[in-house]
Formats: C-alpha cells, sequence, structure tokens
C-alpha cells in the first residue's frame, strides 16, 4: 500500500503553520503551536486516531489564540484530504462515542468530499485556561472545510469544559480513524457515484 502521508504549509501576515500527518502510524504526536490548550487536544487527536503527526505554529497570540487555531485547522484538514489521496477502498463513514468522566461526545464523520460541519455543545464555561472555548467550533469548521468532510459533532452532557472539549478531540480521531481505513472489500471508492474527489 502507497504511503498515506502528506506535508503542508501555511504562511501569512499572522501565522506560520506547518504539519505532516501520516494516516497509517501508530500515535507518536510531536505538537507545538504556542497555544496550550490547543497543543493538549492535538496530541490527544493524533495519539487516539493512531495517526502520526508534527504540528507547529507561530502566530500573533499576544492578541489572542483566534488566528492560530483557525490557521492550524485549515492547515490540518488539507493535509488530511491530501493523504487520502484518491480515496479507493475507505471505509469513508465513521463514528464514535467518547466518555470523558463527566461528559458524552458524539463524532460521526463522512469523507464526502462535501464539507459541513453541524456542532451541538453548551458548555458551561467560556474559557478553559485563557483558551475561549468558542475557538473548538471555529477549528472544527475550518477542519471540515479544508478536509472536505461531513463532521457532526454532538456533546450529549457535562459538566466540566475541559472534559467536553477533549471528548470531542478524541472522538474526531476515533471517527476519522475509521472512516480513513482500509476495508480489502471494498472495490474503488465507496460511492454511487464513482468519485469521493
Amino acid at each position: 500500500m502507497t504511503e498515506r502521508k502528506a506535508h503542508q504549509k501555511r504562511e501569512t501576515s499572522e501565522t506560520f503553520v506547518e504539519v505532516e500527518l501520516a494516516l497509517d502510524g501508530s500515535g507518536k504526536a510531536t505538537v507545538d503551536t504556542g497555544v496550550p490548550f490547543l497543543d493538549h487536544m492535538l496530541d490527544l487527536f493524533v495519539r487516539h486516531g493512531l495517526f502520526d503527526g508534527t504540528i507547529t505554529a507561530k502566530g500573533d497570540t499576544q492578541i489572542d489564540d483566534h488566528h492560530t487555531t483557525e490557521d492550524v485547522g485549515i492547515v490540518l484538514g488539507q493535509v488530511v484530504q491530501q493523504a487520502l489521496g484518491d480515496k479507493k477502498g475507505i471505509k469513508r463513514y465513521g463514528s464514535a462515542f467518547i466518555p470523558m468522566d463527566d461528559a458524552l461526545a458524539q463524532v460521526v464523520v463522512d469523507v464526502s468530499n462535501r464539507p459541513h460541519l453541524e456542532f451541538r455543545a453548551e458548555f458551561p464555561k467560556e474559557k478553559v485556561g485563557t483558551f475561549d472555548v468558542e475557538l473548538v467550533h471555529e477549528f472544527l469548521w475550518k477542519f471540515a472545510l479544508e478536509s472536505r468532510m461531513n463532521v457532526h459533532v454532538i456533546v450529549h452532557y457535562g459538566h466540566n469544559t475541559h472534559h467536553m472539549i477533549e471528548a470531542i478531540f478524541k472522538g474526531l480521531a476515533r471517527a476519522l480513524d475509521e472512516a480513513t481505513q482500509i476495508d480489502p472489500r471494498v472495490t474503488g471508492v465507496p460511492s454511487t457515484k464513482g468519485s469521493l474527489s
């Protein structure tokens, strides 16, 4: 099987982001974005998805974490899209329920080439440490857009905002891992249209 990995950079006046990701890995993560909470979530994403990834960023965090978080979502989405190649033989769909102490999150993905984010979560707090919780939606929307997939996120319940977000990122990792796995029964791409590109 051809190695399914990709590397991308993005440089603007606000950020510099570099991401390398292998879909068929063992969970080796190197993450340094300058946004500590985002680092923690991305480390979980790589490890629980059993990807191998290096994600680095430098951004205008002296203003806030928005541009860095958004641009990491963009580049990570682009890398996933590129690493998938022609998508032949993939399962296409993936889902995960992830409990994290008091919280339960559900994430479902469709590697469909039709970007969409459905996001249903109500967080008790607006910040985790210095991280603005609204940036979770921003990250996921840009990831869905650039990876060109449906991403549906439902946090069924939870009391601790950190736990709720952590369950989302772990769920995204597990759902994406399932959707991108090769199924030997699949001939070509799993679509009646004959294309997922």
